[in-house]
């Protein structure tokens, strides 16, 4: 999984070039920066949860009727986007819930079917495999990540800030009621067997992520969850009949690919703000579900958040000049889409030494929605009762 771990940094070829000097100036400037703007627009995919209606019997195997009512999402892309090459297996995934639970299958294809990891918590995209991420309220902190491999290994964290935003995980965290299980198509680690494809299922108790909620509570009828599904699959070469990860001229393992459903425009998928949404659904027929237009204004203030990070990497401090802010996405922004605000949407900067908080009405006005210097967003009612 890119980036389960704190410290790493990117560096980048975009940008501008006309705001630097030189290339060498242009390559030293985007080396510093930590938390590069993406390369997509916010345009998250849209999946809508229909509630569980069948008896469920945990297998692995997600061709049985349990799973009849529940769509597959797209396919999943390359982390980076649309325009990189596309990914030379098939993935994609299913969701359900009821009550108590929330149920998600995904299919895996491909004929390289292979994992070693067999200890709990332990570095399980070292291996091939299937991530889940999921961030109940839509805050972009306090959310969950879960991997599993082949062989039905399983890794849960627990991640109270991004770590983007110096933030650590909870390796500790473990998912309680957690169950899952694996179907293979084929042959685990043998190269010479008609390998088709593998399937998980994996069942997560809402009590078990719902403990950093206000109301502890499972999602209701048309509510959301912001989630992503990640794929690691290395490139691997068969040697002496087994699966060897793929090197370089100089001996190197070359990195992992990294698919996902909903791409972040950067390879780091704990981008929580660009996951997709899931909307819990109670009516089977209906499919008019769309992104709120208080998450597009949080867009707008996330852009502003990357500015002042980059603001912080080069010069050293934050601005609470909004031209300024302006003119760094100008600057940084790797794509069209990013590179200015909506004229319609009045933003507030206010900055410290060491902190900024960005802020805008919501779009009902009753509210407002704060995004702070560590990555979390609130909405807070306006006046006295906002505090």
């Amino acid at each position: 999984m890119i980036f389960s771990c704190i410290g790493c940094f990117l560096t980048f070829s975009f940008c501008s070039p006309e705001h630097f000097k030189n290339e060498e100036e242009r390559y030293f400037t985007m080396s510093q920066i930590r938390i590069p703007i993406p390369a997509v627009d916010f345009q998250p995919p849209v999946y809508i949860c229909r509630r569980a209606t069948k008896p469920f019997h945990l297998d692995g195997n997600i061709n049985k009727p349990f799973w009849e009512d529940a769509p597959f999402t797209d396919a999943f892309l390359d982390i980076e986007g649309s325009h990189m090459p596309a990914p030379r297996f098939l993935t994609r995934a299913k969701m359900l819930w009821d009550d108590e639970n929330f149920y998600f299958g995904a299919q895996l294809d491909g004929n390289e079917i292979w994992g070693h990891v067999t200890k709990r918590d332990d570095i399980i995209f070292q291996d091939n495999d299937f991530e889940i991420f999921i961030d109940p309220d839509s805050d972009t902190a306090q959310y969950y990540e879960f991997e599993m491999n082949v062989l039905n290994t399983v890794w849960d964290l627990f991640l109270p800030v991004a770590y983007r935003d110096n933030g650590d995980a909870l390796n500790g965290y473990d998912i309680h009621g957690l169950q899952t299980a694996v179907h293979v198509e084929g042959s685990i680690n043998d190269p010479d067997a008609e390998n088709k494809t593998w399937s998980v299922e994996v069942v997560i108790p809402f009590a078990a992520i719902t403990e950093c909620l206000k109301d502890r509570r499972a999602p209701k009828d048309g509510e959301y969850y912001r989630i992503n599904f990640s794929r690691v699959q290395w490139k691997t070469d068969i040697i002496d009949h087994s699966y060897q990860k793929r090197t370089d001229e100089n001996g190197k393992i070359l990195p992992e690919d990294n698919w996902v459903w909903a791409p972040t425009g950067v390879i780091n998928i704990h981008y929580p703000e660009q996951w997709g949404f899931v909307f819990f659904s109670e009516d089977a027929a209906r499919s008019d579900y769309a992104i709120p237009e208080d998450e597009y204004r949080k867009w707008e203030l996330r852009k502003c958040y990357y500015a002042e990070q980059i603001l912080l990497d080069t010069k050293g401090s934050f601005s609470n000049d909004l031209n300024e802010l302006k003119e760094t996405l100008k600057a940084y922004a790797p794509n069209e889409a990013n590179v200015s605000l909506r004229g319609d949407l009045p933003i507030t900067v206010e900055t410290t030494s060491r902190t900024f908080l960005l802020s805008c009405p919501s779009a009902d006005d009753a509210y407002v929605l704060l995004l702070h210097s560590n990555g979390k967003v609130e909405r807070v009612l306006k006046g006295p009762a906002a505090v």
